[in-house]
């Protein structure tokens, strides 16, 4: 871990951390809520010792890099410019791309937007979804599961941040990174966070030590720019109206493990499976489903997906 390098690069108007290790082609890491850079530790050392130069930033809102406090800075067109700047600054024309979560979502729509600058993509958890033109994103998702679920509860600054600061903050991250409920999360808002199960004891993939790095990034910064990501999702339906039925033109690799909460979302399971992802992915190559595998899916089976990488972009 001594080995990678900290840096800071400004680009696109704030100040962004980027942790890197290794030389050769370029794989850039976008990690997902509540995360950071560090969440790609393992991917970092394992694929820079194959010969890549693994690059994974702090998202905006994230860790050491700068958080603007306005949701409407949350945008994907203001997360991707980012990285578009990262690039340049990096001096490098195109690169592999690696995403999970809301890492995912800012991949996926990295590729909408400048497929000239991806080599190809492998993405966790989250399928790639094409606009839905007849109902907002937020209120598809409150027409499901009603406004207890995670993403409806996030909506209001402020509410979601007194939740999370009724508890210690490691404790937060043991919610979130232990958990392998399927169901979709909900917090009601009388009892916040306490709704979601406490690990019975954190699993062998997680220690201490990396609970607490976490905790403390997010203790220094808080979660707001986090959540603000959630907060422009109706934002992001407005203004991605042009690119609505494109599709994703980079070769794609997608990774899902089969206890993870987007593959039980409705209908998720079936897109997957009979060929509505590969009619909007039509350069999907590969579609893994791992057994046993729950969301936080690169932390807690590290060397299986530094594989599943490596034996894709070693074709390109």
């Amino acid at each position: 871990m001594e080995k990678i390098e900290h840096t800071t690069v400004t680009t696109n108007g704030i100040k962004m951390h980027v942790a890197s290790i290794g030389s050769g082609p370029i794989i850039l890491f976008l990690h997902g809520f509540p995360e950071l850079w560090y969440t790609w530790r393992h991917q970092l050392l394992s694929l820079s010792s194959l010969g890549y130069r693994c690059v994974a930033p702090d998202l905006r809102g994230y860790g050491d890099s700068d958080a603007p406090p306005s949701p409407e800075s949350y945008t994907v067109f203001h997360i991707v410019g980012d990285l578009v700047g990262l690039l340049d600054a990096l001096g490098v024309d195109k690169v592999f791309l690696v995403g999970h979560d809301w890492g995912a979502m800012i991949a996926w729509n990295f590729c909408l937007f400048r497929p000239d600058r991806i080599k190809a993509l492998v993405n966790l958890s989250i399928p790639y979804h094409p606009r839905n033109p007849k109902v907002k994103t937020v209120d598809g998702y409150r027409a499901l599961f009603g406004d207890d679920f995670y993403i409806c509860r996030f909506q209001v600054p402020g509410e979601a941040e007194a939740h999370f600061a009724q508890m210690d903050t490691a404790k937060v991250m043991k919610k979130f990174l232990s958990t392998r409920d399927p169901n979709p999360p909900c917090i009601p808002k009388e009892t916040g966070l306490k709704a979601l199960p406490d690990p019975p004891a954190l699993p062998s993939w997680l220690s201490e030590d990396e609970i607490n790095y976490f905790a403390t990034k997010f203790n220094q910064k808080g979660f707001t720019g986090g959540l603000n990501y959630y907060r422009a999702m109706n934002l992001n339906w407005e203004l991605m109206a042009p690119w609505t039925g494109l599709q994703i033109q980079v070769p794609v690799k997608f990774i899902v493990g089969n206890l993870d909460i987007t593959y039980h979302i409705p209908g998720v399971k079936e897109y997957l499976q009979n060929g509505g992802f590969k009619k909007n992915v039509p350069f999907l190559q590969e579609l893994v489903v791992m057994e046993g595998v729950a969301h936080f899916i690169n932390q807690e089976k590290p060397q299986e997906i530094s594989m599943h990488i490596y034996d894709f972009i070693k074709k390109f």
